[in-house]
């Protein structure tokens, strides 16, 4: 049995929430590796809609273990307050099915209050980031002064701690005219929610390396898409983390051969929230209809997502970056009632043709996508469970895509339902 990881391919919100619902029904444990709650997944099981930011997709299902890893940075009272509307919902949260990593850093209030103040500053040369304090605690993680799950444990600790994150923050604020940030009140605040935060934290790796030798099944789970990489995607439109597989072993205290399969989640067309360069994009009637069809709205901001066609250009250079065994095509049924079907196979930039995108974004806003058009197959494929069934324009589609990207389609979502899935290829099973 192969542990898998699943990633998105493009710009996130593929779908991997419900992808990775329906493959943790065969996983014994579900780890969550980057990010923080600036991603939602939503899960639609037998008609109760979960939304998710932190907390893995696992926790939905009984009997399963969910991890968030060391590589994810965590605002603890959104935690608590994601537990406890999960809770509300019939799900059991304990720690005996939810573990924290000690070494997890946390987003403080002081880390968003500094995104909303640069996102401000920055006005048209804004990136487009949730607001949550995401890029701020990954620059504290990064610069040493980060205060971690583990400092909530010792006052004294948490003390200095403070002490050495707000000196940094304080000389910032001051410089752009802010109020400081008292340290008393917030150690007061975090002291009050530790036992709370505590009680599900473990040395996540050890865990894990006690799962990998009792012979558990274990899901990797991706926040947002390879394109928001820091190093890979559209920089500097891009999310603070590693969204690549190989961070799936960094975010979680396990080595890369822990890993047998990269599953990517691909939707069928093409989606961008927020600032940034988006080559395929469509401002016209059939974007609105993707975006109205596809229900294409963030999980956590609820901010409109950018719609346009399939671009194979892209998501073919996301696979080779992220070592992607198979796609989980998502979203088919989106695509239903278009007349034509558009997938981008090249751009032109300058008067040259290209088989990639650039890295300088200057040339990613100049490029212009060479389509390749397909007739669309103006029936319902809602619901479908088995590839033959499909509509024979949606089959030519499907394979003329698995084609470009060079990778294998291993399973095709015909619905926002569990179990309304194209199985093709298991890849625990492999």
């Amino acid at each position: 049995m192969k542990n898998v990881a699943v990633v998105g391919s493009q710009w996130g919100d593929e779908g991997k929430g419900k992808i990775v619902d329906w493959l943790s029904s065969e996983a014994d444990v579900v780890v969550r590796f980057q990010g923080g709650h600036n991603a939602g997944h939503t899960l639609v099981i037998d008609g109760v809609t979960y939304k998710l930011r932190l907390l893995p997709s696992g926790i939905v299902r009984k009997n399963k273990i969910s991890i968030i890893g060391n590589g994810v940075v965590v605002d603890p009272w959104a935690l608590l307050d994601e537990i406890k509307e999960i809770k509300s919902k019939g799900v059991e949260i304990s720690e005996e099915n939810l573990i924290l990593s000690e070494s997890a850093n946390l987003i403080l209030p002081f880390h968003k209050e500094m995104d909303e103040i640069r996102e401000d500053a920055a006005g048209k040369a804004k990136i487009g980031t949730t607001r949550r304090g995401i890029g701020p605690a990954y620059e504290d993680k990064v610069g040493r002064r980060s205060i971690r799950v583990m400092d909530l444990i010792s006052e004294k600790n948490l003390d200095h701690r403070l002490e050495t994150v707000l000196m940094h923050h304080n000389a910032i604020r001051k410089g752009l005219g802010k109020e400081l940030f008292e340290k008393n009140k917030l150690k007061k605040e975090l002291l009050e929610i530790a036992p709370q935060i505590l009680k599900f934290s473990k040395p996540v790796w050890k865990k894990i390396d006690e799962f990998k030798n009792e012979g558990k099944k274990i899901l990797f789970e991706g926040a947002q898409g390879i394109l928001l990489d820091v190093d890979h995607g559209t920089y500097p439109f891009v999310t603070s983390s590693n969204t690549v597989a190989s961070s799936a072993a960094t975010g979680s205290g396990c080595g890369p051969n822990t890993i047998g399969y990269v599953l990517g989640i691909t939707k069928a067309y093409t989606t961008r929230v927020g600032e940034g360069p988006f080559p395929t994009e469509l401002k016209n009637e059939t974007g609105e209809h993707l975006g109205k069809i596809g229900k294409e709205f963030g999980t956590v901001t609820s901010r409109k997502r950018r719609c346009g066609w399939f671009d194979g250009v892209l998501v073919r250079q996301t696979i080779k970056v992220s070592g992607i065994n198979g796609i989980a095509l998502t979203k088919l049924d989106v695509l239903d009632e278009l007349d034509e079907i558009k997938m981008c196979v090249a751009y032109e930039l300058d008067g040259k043709k290209v088989d990639y995108l650039p890295a300088a974004v200057d040339d990613q806003l100049k490029v212009k996508p060479i389509y390749k058009s397909f007739k669309g197959w103006k029936s319902s494929t809602k619901g479908i469970k088995n590839f033959e069934k499909l509509p024979e324009n949606a089959k030519i589609y499907i394979k003329e895509l698995e084609k470009f990207i060079e990778t294998k389609v291993s399973s095709i979502s015909t619905s926002p339902e569990r179990n309304d899935t194209i199985l093709i290829e298991d890849p625990f099973k492999i």
